[in-house]
């Protein structure tokens, strides 16, 4: 690889809702043995963070492992964020925080917002892409609230039907660890319609961007993939051919692969 210190990049693993930096255990490895540093990341209350959702209100308390991991880092240092599924919607905070500190973001068949519209308009097209207004998409996923009116936080945990769909095309035994592992989360949509949910183009915008495309997701489909790709005008678009929702998991050469080129771009 040539001179080690100009080739070697810092990946930042972000994970998708009720899952947690475990779900990047295969990714990890390939990355370091490729040379890198890795820091996958477990978000306020997944994965072996002690907090629980119903403790949180907002996606900033959410995406807080990230924002001190992020305040932490020297100025003269920079990371690749790389956020899967939900993690699209944590690295983006972190790149309006902190775009000086970010290399590039990569979203992962992720949930990408603008800086337009509030992150609502992204999950208003998701609902509106699918037949029957999504009405059948959740399968057994469980949504609850506290029934406090002071607390506006609608819990979501997935059931083994929705989790059998986002993994499709992976091993059974993966799909077994994450039914162990999963905790209840939150898509934090009381929070993505308020005006000053809106990301900035002078920030947010201003930071490389690149996406990774699943072809085979069931969760989030390829078709609102390449919307969100368009929607944002990314230009760094690379293709997991056979890849379900779970590309860690389903095909972690061929992503690691992806992400080193990405990174070495």
């Amino acid at each position: 690889m040539g001179d080690n210190n100009s080739c070697k990049k810092h990946f930042v693993l972000v994970h998708g809702a009720c899952h947690g930096a475990w779900s990047w255990y295969k990714v990890k490895p390939l990355l370091e043995a490729a040379g890198h540093h890795v820091t996958p990341l477990d978000m306020t209350a997944s994965g072996i963070n002690l907090k629980r959702i119903d403790e949180i209100q907002t996606i900033g308390e959410y995406t807080e492992p990230l924002i001190q991991f992020l305040t932490a880092l020297p100025n003269d240092q920079k990371v690749i964020l790389v956020g899967h599924s939900l993690g699209g919607l944590n690295i983006a905070v972190a790149m309006e925080m902190f775009p000086q500190k970010i290399e590039i973001g990569v979203f992962v068949t992720a949930f990408m917002p603008d800086h337009v519209h509030t992150p609502s308009f992204i999950f208003d097209q998701f609902v509106a892409s699918m037949p029957d207004g999504g009405k059948d998409y959740w399968l057994d996923t469980k949504f609850e609230n506290s029934g406090d009116p002071k607390e506006t936080l609608t819990t979501m945990f997935f059931g083994p039907q929705f989790m059998s769909l986002l993994y499709h095309l992976c091993p059974l035994q993966d799909l077994e660890l994450a039914m162990t592992l999963k905790r209840p989360s939150s898509l934090f949509l009381h929070e993505a319609w308020k005006p000053e949910a809106k990301l900035s183009k002078e920030r947010y915008g201003s930071v490389r961007s690149a996406f990774v495309v699943c072809e085979e997701d069931q969760g989030i489909s390829q078709t609102f993939q390449r919307w969100m790709i368009s929607n944002n005008g990314v230009k760094e678009v690379k293709e997991l051919k056979g890849s379900d929702h779970m590309p860690m998991l389903c095909m972690p050469k061929q992503l690691s692969d992806c992400l080193v080129e990405i990174a070495q771009i």
